[in-house]
């Protein structure tokens, strides 16, 4: 008789803490749900924060293709009196230039890209390894360039006279190929990422370090890799201080975009101050408009690489993780 008491207590027990659980899961879902109202208001919260994001683009866009004359007249608006095309007429005649530095730009970025990623990642996960001998030695040596730096005169001593990367494409690629910043990111991201015990699993199945990094490592990193790289391309996309200092006038072959646009732009702003010691086809040119033109040019190629890179964020967070 006792026995089937207890096992009725039991079974009540056991119908309690269901019936627990489930008053739990209920609140939770009650908790979490989203009324209709506020769904619409976030909604509009959000495509209004896009619509900032993404109108001053459109209108520097539409003020490229407005004419000079109705910019005078009418000034700037989202919906031109008059439509031209003069400002990137004035870039085709410079085609042969501005294509050359199109292509050294992609040439730099892609190349520069890929050697900052993989210094910076094989950097800072040594750097991660807690039985690396000389970890705590290389944090402070990567770490005191954060804090104090020689300047441009000692860079460009070392970079010209010491390494001879003047009038080079490795003037432009290794002065911000590793950056500190972005080894203590990789560096933080392997030491709380990454557990020990993939580690041992690997050395146990007799893989060596190279391989535990690319086979393991990599793939659970992808995210904090993708954002290096994102970094790592708009800085060299939109470089060009280190083209003025290390590339001579003579050598336009190695000239970057961002250089040759810097060069137009310059060149437009002494024409406009100068409009009266220059002859009338010079001050026709599209000042105004050509300025947008520029910046769409710089911006609109740089834009259809972040897609590339976001897809990587949200994925590669579990992939080779341990099973306890």
């Amino acid at each position: 008789m006792a026995i089937f008491k207890k096992k009725e207590a039991d079974t009540y027990n056991e119908l309690d803490a269901k019936k627990n659980a489930s008053n739990v899961s209920d609140g939770m879902l009650r908790f979490n749900r989203v009324t209709p109202f506020s769904n619409a208001l976030y909604s509009a919260l959000f495509i209004f924060i896009a619509a900032i994001c993404v109108l001053p683009v459109l209108f520097v866009i539409i003020i490229s293709f407005t004419s000079e004359q109705s910019i005078g007249v009418y000034g700037y608006s989202f919906f031109p009196k008059e439509l031209s095309v003069a400002s990137y007429k004035y870039v085709w005649n410079m085609r042969d230039l501005v294509g050359r530095s199109f292509l050294n730009s992609i040439g730099i970025t892609v190349f520069g890209t890929c050697l900052g990623v993989i210094l910076t990642a094989t950097m800072g996960y040594t750097l991660s390894r807690r039985n690396y001998k000389f970890r705590g030695f290389y944090t402070w040596f990567i770490f005191i360039p954060m804090l104090f730096r020689g300047g441009t005169l000692a860079s460009y001593v070392v970079n010209t006279q010491i390494m001879h990367l003047k009038d080079t494409y490795w003037a432009l690629i290794l002065p911000i190929c590793c950056s500190t910043f972005n080894i203590i990111i990789m560096r933080t991201f392997f030491t709380t990422t990454v557990p020990d015990e993939m580690i041992e699993s690997g050395k146990i199945d007799g893989a060596n370090q190279l391989r535990i990094f690319v086979q393991l490592v990599l793939p659970i990193c992808l995210p904090a890799i993708a954002t290096i790289a994102l970094f790592l391309t708009f800085a060299y996309w939109n470089e060009w201080f280190h083209a003025s200092i290390y590339i001579s006038s003579t050598r336009s072959d190695l000239f970057p975009l961002q250089y040759v646009l810097v060069s137009i732009e310059q060149k437009i702003q002494w024409l406009i101050n100068n409009a009266g010691n220059v002859s009338a086809d010079a001050q026709d040119v599209p000042s105004e408009t050509m300025r947008m033109a520029i910046v769409v040019i710089a911006v609109v190629p740089i834009m259809f690489s972040y897609p590339f890179f976001q897809k990587y964020y949200i994925s590669g967070l579990t992939v080779g993780a341990v099973k306890g």
